[in-house]
């Protein structure tokens, strides 16, 4: 049954910021990450050979994270399914779990994408790995911090860390220009003024996009 945003199409019509309507839909458009997802990347080869497991993406913000996960779900036919460590609990993560093994029972496994993996204490850590032990979901969680510290010794023992790199000058040029090709009109800076937005941005491919 839809709801009322849904009949009335607010939904869908209404604004999305320009990094959402960016978000590529191909793990080839992604910028600034060549290190996991060239031709030699790290991602690339697990995709080809199939042996993808959970992952821990470690980086600073606006590098991809969220986005990547999307897509390896998508390149490996896994229901995608996403939850931060900010606003759920115990609760929320037998819910998902719950929901994970019924879908699991039907044929399809879920890939479960957990921002800010670091903010969950060692008891809400611990709760994931009997499922990912039993193949319930496979784990991607994403921290800005250093997982060494902040995440148990036993979740990382069954993930790979994944360093995201800050994004460089020309991938936010490059993230500028694909923006100016999305609305159809040039920024309107010279070339000078182009370049001081992209410090400005330090790095952060949405902040360079809100800018």
């Amino acid at each position: 049954m839809s709801d009322l945003f849904e009949a009335s199409g607010l939904s869908t019509a209404g604004p999305r910021p320009l990094a959402d309507r960016m978000r590529p839909t191909r793990l080839a458009d992604v910028v600034g990450q060549d290190h996991l997802l060239g031709a030699d990347g790290t991602l690339t080869r697990m995709l080809k050979t199939r042996t993808l497991g959970s992952l821990i993406f470690w980086g600073p913000p606006g590098t991809g994270k969220t986005t990547i996960a999307r897509l390896l779900a998508t390149e490996t036919d896994l229901a995608f399914e996403q939850i931060s460590a900010i606003f759920s609990g115990v609760a929320d993560l037998k819910k998902m779990f719950e929901a994970a093994r019924a879908r699991r029972m039907s044929g399809r496994a879920t890939l479960l994408f957990v921002d800010e993996i670091h903010r969950f204490n060692r008891a809400q850590q611990d709760s994931f790995l009997p499922v990912m032990e039993d193949g319930t979901i496979t784990l991607v969680g994403a921290t800005t911090e250093n997982p060494s510290f902040e995440l148990n010794a036993a979740l990382l023992s069954r993930s790979h860390v994944m360093t995201f790199h800050s994004l460089s000058r020309e991938a936010i040029d490059s993230l500028l220009s694909r923006a100016e090709e999305t609305e159809e009109r040039p920024l309107p800076l010279d070339a000078e003024a182009r370049q001081v937005l992209v410090r400005m941005a330090d790095g952060d491919g949405r902040s360079a996009l809100t800018l």
